[in-house]
């Protein structure tokens, strides 16, 4: 009945927008004397921001047009390589021959790393790591994980629970081909580290040369945040029987039961309610003074923060017992559809942990649990960083993770690849 509500009060809301719409363009308008007094700007602003707080957001779009290499631009073509129903592999392919060029070198020495970018899977889409995806353009071939909306999947796709994400992450390593490198952002980190311990443990040969992992609930009993501390204080019934909501018949996935994104968007602005009031606030105050390049800000960051998809019921409340309550993977438990997983397999796959001084999703302790699971791994094949001043976003994202995280990265990436080459020879 939630969702159905929420449904019916954004259609309630369509002519108010409309309105509000209509009196912003109105009061901007050239021709209109009052749109240059401050009691037309202060409506236009008024008009805006209520407009903004009760839009639709959709999927946003990736918006990547080139990237650039040695100072010249390079064109990039975002193409999709791979699809099931609750993920899309997407690549974000070099103009080759604008490459090559870039680098004075022929098209045929080209031959960059392969790097694939898990996305959490946790109300936000893929889009999140636009920024993520900028700063190894110049230097790798990205591939993402383009995470489907769960009430835009059919009944009949199925369920997608965790040991099937577990199963999808493994599929895309294979497509991408042996001795690339992963990079696991938030949320992924425990089934992509079941998923890579899975294929040490067959020895498949399309394991990659480096595992990352950014951020991670690895092991959620170290340093405890909010969220960790919620899970862990309600009980299992609690979150089935209060936050699993039915997609309406709107919706191509109508009757799909789900963990609403804006449920989890609430959430989100729950635990930093106060600043997302004051941004609101400046955001007001900015458009009233004509202050373009803040308000610019302002919109892209909340366009793309204030879009959400739905988790499936299956994949939301298996991560609640086995990632948060059970602790499943550090207890040595975890499962991907009946088969134990053992992180201790994992030999060759070198291994790097990045956490925030600052995180308040996974506290610092959470991500670097990955060196004690991974005991068969040498420690020249294991690295650990902890990132001065920045929270979570700031691990994967902005100016810090640009100049100091992902130089750190890209480092070690390169050195383990020539490690896997000079072994392959």
């Amino acid at each position: 009945m939630l969702y159905t509500f929420m449904e019916m009060t954004r259609a309630a809301m369509l002519p108010w927008r409309t309105a509000a719409n209509v009196a912003r363009s109105s009061l901007r308008s050239p021709l209109n004397p009052m749109g240059d007094t401050l009691a037309g700007r202060t409506a236009a602003a008024a008009a805006d921001v209520f407009e903004s707080l009760t839009r639709y957001y959709g999927k946003p779009e990736w918006g990547i047009e080139q990237t650039e290499v040695n100072g010249a631009p390079v064109g990039i073509e975002v193409e999709t390589v791979w699809r099931k129903p609750f993920c899309n592999l997407v690549h974000f392919a070099r103009d080759r021959a604008a490459l090559a060029a870039a680098r004075k070198v022929k098209e045929s020495a080209l031959n960059d790393p392969r790097l694939l970018l898990v996305a959490p899977m946790s109300g936000h889409y893929a889009t999140l790591l636009r920024g993520t995806v900028e700063a190894f353009l110049p230097t790798h071939e990205v591939y993402i994980t383009d995470w489907a909306d769960a009430r835009m999947v059919p009944m009949m796709e199925g369920r997608f629970g965790l040991g099937d994400y577990a199963d999808y992450v493994r599929e895309m390593i294979t497509v991408i081909g042996p001795g690339a490198h992963v990079a696991a952002v938030c949320q992924p980190g425990p089934p992509v580290l079941a998923a890579l311990s899975l294929m040490a443990q067959d020895k498949d040969p399309a394991r990659p040369a480096t595992m990352t992992f950014m951020g991670s609930p690895i092991d959620a009993r170290k340093s405890p945040t909010v969220p960790n501390k919620l899970a862990e204080e309600r009980p299992f019934e609690w979150f089935r029987d209060n936050l699993i909501h039915t997609v309406p018949t709107v919706y191509p996935g109508a009757l799909r039961r789900v963990y609403p994104g804006f449920l989890q968007l609430t959430g989100f602005i729950n635990m930093n309610y106060e600043r997302h009031v004051d941004a609101h606030y400046d955001y007001f105050a900015n458009l009233v003074k004509g202050d373009g390049d803040s308000t610019d800000k302002h919109r892209q960051f909340y366009d793309e923060y204030l879009s959400v998809m739905d988790l499936t019921e299956e994949f939301y409340l298996e991560t609640i017992a086995d990632v948060f309550q059970a602790h499943a993977l550090p207890q040595g438990n975890f499962e991907v559809k009946g088969r134990r997983v053992d992180p201790s397999a994992i030999t060759d796959i070198a291994l790097l942990t990045v956490e925030g001084e600052n995180d308040d999703i996974s506290g610092i302790g959470q991500t670097q649990a990955a060196h004690t699971l991974c005991s068969g791994l040498p420690k020249t094949l294991r690295e650990d960083y902890i990132q001065p001043d920045v929270g979570h976003y700031g691990v994967f994202n902005g100016r810090r993770f640009r100049e100091e995280i992902v130089p750190r990265m890209n480092a070690f990436m390169e050195r383990h690849a020539r490690r896997g080459k000079a072994k392959a020879s």
